[in-house]
């Protein structure tokens, strides 16, 4: 059996020809999720898209973390997170490696 590799979209990448950079809110999230963890999610600057990546995280949990981080002037550690509805320890463990935080304070700066 062979696979089929998407060689239009490379091919258009590789001569300029790339689609216009707007993406819907579903799109963005899309490609984020597709994309390999490789850096940290910073909860305390992560946008709805970037939180939504994260594993168990939707959007009605993702606007929790936005809305505590907002009320509360941030998170001060990822422990935190679990005072959000919705991540309980299990959800937190397979988070933790995947999270970081900048202190609020240093966010000014």
């Amino acid at each position: 059996m062979h696979r089929t590799v998407p060689v239009i979209p490379a091919l258009l990448l590789a001569i300029g020809l790339a689609p216009a950079p707007s993406l819907l809110a579903s799109e963005a999230v899309e490609q984020v999720q597709s994309e390999p963890q490789t850096k940290l999610v910073n909860i305390n600057t992560a946008t709805s898209p970037e939180l939504q990546a994260l594993p168990g995280i939707g959007p009605a949990t993702a606007d929790r973390i936005i809305e505590y981080r907002q009320k509360n002037g941030g998170f001060k550690k990822v422990e935190d997170l679990m005072n959000v509805r919705g991540i309980g320890e299990k959800t937190f463990l397979k988070l933790k490696p995947l999270i970081s935080v900048t202190p609020p304070k240093l966010l000014g700066r």
